[in-house]
């Protein structure tokens, strides 16, 4: 009789344990599944109505072309600066509306003895208060995304002195767009999203040692790794679609390219950029800009988003044998782009890139990813369609973006805030770039023409360097690019 208590005994404590293993079990799979929904469902996700844009043709008189240049000249180095002039311009002429859609915005960079950067983030901040202050009936809005007060751990002071002066200032919700990153955002969404809190913080800032410490929670907002990337100023005249964070004096001093238009097209700009308010919470009202008849030969449309992947593939797949592109970019990595790239060049198109070598980083070194692992598929295609030069930086970024297409008759070129990245160019960051379509013989072209061989050629100073500087074959650094590029785990 004991002996069967005893028996029974065990087997109840056995089935209890098996039970609370198939519970511990249940619970793990049931998480994981909740995960991986998440996941998929973040990474799937429709692009919110109105965000991706893919304009219709305008035909303009003329566009504006404006640049940033860095680079060494008689043993010195040498600061060219157009934009952020231009911008302060645009600012003060301004008499109705402004618009200022930027990612970054702050002062926080790694400060050295030898890093000391022009304030615009300053400059750009005096400028709209000025201007709301001569002008209180001006409407003013300022658009940037969530890092300039890295994911909510702190106040920007430029942006509450903005907010002071009566200037509306939107923080992008980027939660609403797809996720890059979904290995890890399917878990952010699952939970981690809930943690606090997101001020009081006690780590040390990324960016800079003397900028405010901040929080686990933000760290881990920060790893989903898209962003409002936009770099837009727009007033009732005229807008500038650039490459330039004009607001942020850590990159002051990168080369950048920058377009200003006018007419029909700044009605499509500024629903392009309600639409990014709409979706943080901010209620723009409509506007409606004058309508000036289409004239001229210049033709311009603004694309955003994957709208920027689709014209730049249609472009690269309609050249032909004697066509050619000119491409400067800070990021390469996009596969579909650089396979487009190689097929052209099969195509016998005439491709020159200037890339940036991916070794700086506001004063940090960075290990060459991802631009040195493409470069060298590229060149490893030993087709003599493609060449390729470097940008020869000392602390700053070559951080243009843009792509020119030649033909026998017009010129097609495609430039404005995206890399060439799976992350700037298939939807999951915040773009806007403009695609201006003019004759050969239009003046800027000759201008692009110019500037493009000026640094090409290292014509009146130093500018680029050969392939071989920064050549890098090595195996597990090429494995490493595409599986970051594939799985959304990386920065660029």
């Amino acid at each position: 009789m004991v002996k069967e208590v005893r028996v029974v005994v065990v087997y109840q404590s056995l089935l209890q344990i098996l039970m609370r293993r198939k519970i511990i079990l249940g619970m793990i799979i049931g998480l994981f599944l909740i995960v991986l929904i998440s996941s998929i469902v973040g990474y799937f996700k429709t692009t919110p109505e109105d965000i991706s844009f893919n304009g219709e043709y305008h035909y303009v008189e003329d566009v504006e072309f404006l640049y940033d240049l860095t680079y060494q000249k008689d043993n010195e180095r040498v600061h060219e600066q157009q934009i952020v002039s231009r911008a302060l311009q645009m600012i003060e002429e301004a008499e109705e509306l402004i618009i200022l859609d930027l990612f970054l915005f702050n002062d926080d960079y790694e400060r050295k003895e030898e890093n000391q950067f022009p304030d615009v983030s300053n400059q750009i901040t005096n400028a709209l208060i000025e201007k709301k202050k001569q002008n209180p009936a001006i409407e003013v809005v300022v658009i940037t995304d969530e890092i300039n007060i890295f994911y909510y751990s702190y106040k920007s002071p430029f942006l509450e002195r903005l907010r002071e002066e009566d200037i509306d200032v939107v923080i992008t919700d980027m939660g609403k767009l797809r996720d890059s990153n979904p290995v890890y955002s399917g878990l952010w969404r699952a939970g981690l999203q809930w943690f606090g809190p997101y001020d009081n913080g006690w780590l040390g800032n990324p960016f800079s040692p003397d900028s405010p410490d901040v929080t686990l929670t933000s760290y881990m907002r920060l790893a989903n790794f898209k962003a409002n990337h936009r770099k837009v100023l727009l007033t009732e005249q005229e807008a500038l679609v650039t490459s330039a964070n004009i607001g942020h004096d850590g990159s002051s001093l990168h080369s950048n390219v920058a377009f200003v238009v006018k007419g029909n097209i700044l009605q499509d700009i500024y629903n392009s950029e309600r639409a990014v308010a709409l979706l943080s919470g901010s209620e723009l009202e409509e506007k409606s800009f004058s309508k000036q008849p289409d004239q001229g030969d210049v033709k311009l449309k603004l694309i955003t988003e994957k709208a920027i992947q689709d014209e730049i593939i249609a472009s690269l797949k309609s050249l032909k044998e004697g066509d050619s592109v000119d491409l400067g970019v800070f990021y390469i990595s996009d596969r579909v782009v650089i396979k487009e790239l190689i097929r052209a060049a099969e195509r016998n198109v005439n491709i020159n890139i200037i890339l940036d070598p991916n070794k700086d980083a506001f004063g940090r070194e960075k290990g060459g990813i991802p631009n040195r692992q493409v470069a060298h598929e590229l060149m490893a295609k030993k087709n003599k369609n493609i060449q390729i030069r470097w940008y020869a930086t000392s602390g700053e970024q070559y951080h243009s973006k843009f792509i020119v297409f030649r033909n026998d008759e017009t010129t097609t070129i495609i430039s404005g805030s995206a890399n060439f990245t799976k992350r700037n160019l298939a939807g999951f960051n915040l773009e806007s770039n403009l695609a201006v379509v003019i004759p050969n013989n239009h003046h800027l072209n000759l201008e692009l023409s110019a500037y493009f061989k000026r640094i090409w050629n290292n014509q009146d100073g130093e500018y680029t360097t050969d392939y071989e500087t920064y050549e890098d074959a090595t195996l597990w650094k090429i494995w490493l690019y595409r599986f970051q590029e594939w799985s959304g785990l990386s920065t660029f």
